[in-house]
Order: C-alpha cells, then sequence, then structure tokens
C-alpha cells in the first residue's frame, strides 16, 4: 500500500468521493471555464495539503475523488475550494471586480462519501461519468 501517507505523528489514507452542482443546477460548466477550473480546484487543494486524484467537470456538476488529510475537515476543504472557485469564477468570466452579498455560483450543499477499498470502482465510475450521462441524454431523446 503506497498510498498511505503520512504527517509528523500520524500514518494515514484518507480518500472521498465527492459531488457538488452550480446554483440552480444550471449547465455552467463548458468551453473555457471547464479546461481551466480543474487546474484551479487542483491549485486549491494542493493549498489545504489534498490532492485530486480523480475529477470530472459535467456540464452541470463536479465529481472528484479527492484525498485530504486527518488534520482538515471534509467540509472544511470542500467549503474552501467552493468559495474560492466561486470567486475565482466571478472575477475572471463574469467580469466582477468585487463580491457582492448573494452573488452564489454553487449550490450550499454536497454529496460526499468515504472511498475505503472501492478505490479502483469510484476512479472508473468517475472517469465514465460523461459517457453514462451522453448515453442517457440520447436515451431521453427518444421518449
Amino acid at each position: 500500500m503506497n498510498d498511505v501517507q503520512s504527517l509528523s505523528h500520524s500514518k494515514w489514507k484518507c480518500k472521498y468521493h465527492v459531488v457538488w452542482i452550480p446554483k440552480c443546477r444550471r449547465k455552467m460548466l463548458y468551453g473555457h471555464l471547464r479546461k481551466n477550473l480543474g487546474e484551479v480546484f487542483h491549485e486549491l487543494a494542493r493549498q489545504k495539503e489534498s490532492k485530486v486524484l480523480e475529477g470530472h467537470l459535467q456540464a452541470d456538476h463536479v465529481h472528484m475523488l479527492i484525498s485530504i488529510p486527518p488534520k482538515y475537515a471534509v467540509a472544511q476543504v470542500i467549503g474552501y475550494m467552493k468559495g474560492k472557485s466561486a470567486i475565482h469564477i466571478a472575477r475572471t468570466y463574469l467580469g466582477q471586480k468585487k463580491n457582492y452579498v448573494g452573488m452564489n455560483f454553487w449550490a450550499r450543499g454536497y454529496y460526499v462519501s468515504t472511498v475505503g477499498t472501492d478505490e479502483e470502482v469510484v476512479s472508473t465510475y468517475i472517469k465514465d461519468q460523461e459517457k453514462e450521462d451522453f448515453r442517457v441524454e440520447q436515451l431521453s431523446l427518444f421518449k
């Protein structure tokens, strides 16, 4: 098990499957935003000593397999990533100079699940998410 990491007084292997959506599940994650947001998430995770192991951006949601050290709460890291990425989106893509009260890009909540020994299954699921969403979309066109 090479992926066991360590802090000064502990060894750890804490991985989480996280999903969150834009406000009102708007289909906003495409084009230049989609390309650059992955880099932003990786950098924000590094700032919290975490690592994005697998990630996928759909038009209306974000899937992520992330490793978070036990000294940080999952809510703290995900809240930080959502908040800072929303500020980045507002300033870079929406032309906002300041943050105004009530401006939110991401919806309030998120889904999180511990990965445990099913890391390969979760990683494959995240990789295949785009194919599955495309298949479901195609099926709904024929109804």
